[in-house]
């Protein structure tokens, strides 16, 4: 998150929409409190791989010292472990001793200081690794890191926390982005409205036992609202966008968002080609803003080829060559179309980036760059393209389904997925 709003600060004429689930803020916000707390009055800190950075005399308990070497590891080794060769030792050290689990009686505190350290480093953003004179100091090191080191990692880790959000709200009121919002705890709205909703997509699935979620369609707006009131809170302003939990779409999932006021939704292009195929528009391009018949609420479709190939392709590409090829299919794109064209781009904020040399840094920064600067392409915002009186193209149906697949698949249908919402249903009753 660091790096995505410094990538967007660095190109004044950029564009994007970021996307917060409300308990993304809350979250921010409690682990902020924790580590001001700690730096400020010594109050122990809830998350234990975080708490491990200021332990005063690293843990001696075995099981712990086995579950930090274990949490350590956890990062892309040819990317963020191999890049460091110090690193790289101590995880195939930390390997060696969970496969010889007595071993950990021998291994002493140093160790676990410093690849405790060394997890925080190399999980910082690339834009903090190449400005921030600490972290670069301490990379230098490499080892043997003292306890004013560890605590200096927090330190840092609590700048960050401390003014994330207000980066992006400061882009926001600028222009320069949109932000929106996604349901609070992140819900898969339309089978809380209607579990039947899963069949739109998948005609042969099997469902739970449960005919209906209790109280479902109250639960949703409560959600919402409380949504929008934590996006309050942290911006000052409700957003005029919604991406549901997942891209979860369904006809009465847009009909809600719209009743709140929301000017927009986003969903993946799989819903989008399925519902064309509904409504017997298969010869219709993805690359417009849609309007559901029965919804007043504009819905952009994710252009799944190209967000996928930033997603888990351009990462083993040199980024030149990566920026030039996406570049090239967006020009197909306006070259095929007799009209202006709507390219949605849409991705998970995170997942992307640790697959990509240097955090996705020279990636990124030549992606802006080259779009800002290209005659034809218009990096822009979804409620800039309502506002600039894009007409809509009108879906007569929508087939309820979300982002993965174009269908529910990942929450239903399976024996033990339905076992949990048959169970989450008495508990409700």
């Amino acid at each position: 998150y660091v790096d995505m709003v410094a990538h967007l600060e660095a190109v004044p004429e950029a564009k994007a929409v970021v996307n917060f689930a409300p308990i993304l803020l809350e979250q921010i916000e409690d682990y902020s409190r924790q580590v001001g707390d700690y730096l400020r009055d010594g109050m122990p800190i809830k998350d234990g791989l975080l708490a491990a950075l200021v332990e005063p005399t690293m843990t001696a308990d075995p099981e712990r010292r086995l579950k930090l070497l274990h949490d350590c590891r956890k990062a892309n080794r040819e990317r963020q472990i191999d890049r460091y060769p110090i690193f790289s030792r101590l995880t195939d050290m930390a390997a060696w001793v969970q496969q010889h689990r007595e071993a950990v009686n021998y291994v002493n505190a140093q160790f676990i200081a410093d690849i405790v350290v060394w997890y925080h480093l190399i999980w910082m953003g690339e834009t903090v690794k190449l400005s921030d004179a600490r972290v670069q100091r301490l990379i230098e090191k490499g080892s043997g890191f003292s306890f004013h080191d560890r605590v200096e990692v927090l330190e840092i880790i609590g700048d960050l926390l401390s003014t994330v959000i207000y980066r992006y709200k400061a882009l926001a009121r600028k222009g320069r982005i949109e932000l929106s919002v996604t349901p609070y705890a992140h819900p898969i709205m339309p089978l809380m409205l209607d579990i039947n909703s899963a069949q739109e997509a998948m005609p042969d699935v099997v469902l739970p036992l449960l005919d209906s979620y209790p109280g479902g369609e109250a639960r949703v707006k409560w959600h919402l609202r409380k949504g929008l009131e934590t996006f309050k809170h942290f911006f000052g302003f409700e957003p005029a966008g919604c991406w549901p939990s997942e891209g979860s779409v369904s006809e009465r999932t847009l009909q809600i968002l719209s009743e709140l006021g929301f000017k927009w939704s986003a969903s993946g292009g799989n819903v989008l080609a399925n519902s064309l195929h509904a409504s017997g528009m298969v010869n219709h391009t993805m690359h417009h803003v849609f309007k559901l018949d029965s919804a007043d609420i504009a819905c952009f479709f994710r252009d799944d080829g190209l967000s996928d190939w930033i997603g888990f392709e351009y990462s083993k590409w040199h980024a030149d060559d990566a920026v030039a090829d996406l570049i090239k299919h967006l020009e197909n794109i306006a070259d095929f179309q007799p009209e202006p064209a709507v390219v949605s781009i849409i991705m998970d904020g995170e997942n992307a980036w640790e697959y990509f040399p240097e955090n996705g840094y020279h990636f990124l920064s030549a992606l802006y760059q080259r779009l800002v600067d290209h005659p034809r392409i218009q990096l822009t915002t979804f409620s800039e393209v309502l506002q600039a009186q894009e007409k809509p193209k009108v879906l007569p149906k929508l087939v309820a389904g979300s982002w993965v697949y174009g269908s529910f698949s990942t929450w239903i249908g399976d024996a033990d997925k339905n076992q949990g919402w048959d169970m989450l249903g008495d508990v409700k009753k």
